[in-house]
């Protein structure tokens, strides 16, 4: 069971999302233009889906893949066209709704099941990999260790997640942040240190089966995000 911490967060990062982001969220993961600043994190979160789809199988024929808070489907979508049965999920509705409208005619047997929830319910069944981006920064860092946790419990092969390092420029965006109208801002993001988040991975006895393989960070203007993949030993 989830900590009271990580269920009010939760319920925040889903308000936040269908009362005030869906339609800056929409723009920023089309092609229309935006921003510099929304540009450089444009380009930072395309490159890090890269980097994770760069660490699943070229073939995902016949495996079952967990997007961990899809947003607007887009690693989703490159994941069926390898072949996956994805299940999509996201806590926001809205967002959800603008994923479905954007999916594609998937060719090559893959599949995805858009769900509107919680990435760690149960009735979402059992994967072969998971894939959490961005969707832990926003969580106390306790919370986003349990969260693994709860993900690798229903994984069989490799579970791939974000968090938000410890930098100077992540500094700097959270003080321009608080410029912004509250009303406005994201649910904040949970910085950590990358030898911390191994550390409190490593000691959790739920993940004794499971040893970190590959962390790669991405660093493009006002996006910073570090990449870790987990794999069974």
């Amino acid at each position: 069971m989830m900590s009271i911490t990580y269920a009010q967060r939760r319920s925040e990062i889903e308000d936040y999302f269908d009362r005030t982001a869906v339609d800056a969220w929409s723009r920023l993961t089309s092609d229309a233009p935006v921003s510099g600043i929304r540009a450089t994190v444009r380009a930072g979160r395309d490159e890090m889906r890269r980097t994770l789809l760069g660490w699943l199988p070229a073939d995902l024929t016949g495996r079952r893949l967990l997007d961990a808070g899809c947003g607007t489907g887009a690693l989703a979508i490159e994941a069926a066209r390898r072949g996956a049965d994805v299940v999509a999920v996201d806590l926001s509705p809205r967002l959800i709704g603008l994923a479905r409208s954007r999916a594609p005619t998937i060719w090559g047997g893959g599949h995805i099941t858009y769900v509107a929830g919680d990435m760690l319910a149960s009735a979402l069944g059992d994967f072969d990999h998971a894939v959490a981006m961005d969707s832990l920064i926003h969580y106390r860092t306790e919370d986003a260790v349990a969260a693994i946790v709860g993900l690798a419990a229903r994984v069989r092969h490799s579970v791939l997640l974000t968090f938000a390092p410890r930098t100077p420029a992540l500094a700097v965006m959270h003080a321009v942040g608080r410029f912004f109208p509250r009303a406005n801002r994201a649910p904040a993001i949970e910085p950590i240190a990358e030898q911390k988040i191994c550390c409190l991975i490593g000691d959790k006895q739920e993940l004794a089966d499971w040893q970190i393989a590959r962390s790669s960070r991405v660093q493009n203007g006002f996006y910073t995000s570090q990449a870790l993949e987990l794999v069974r030993s």
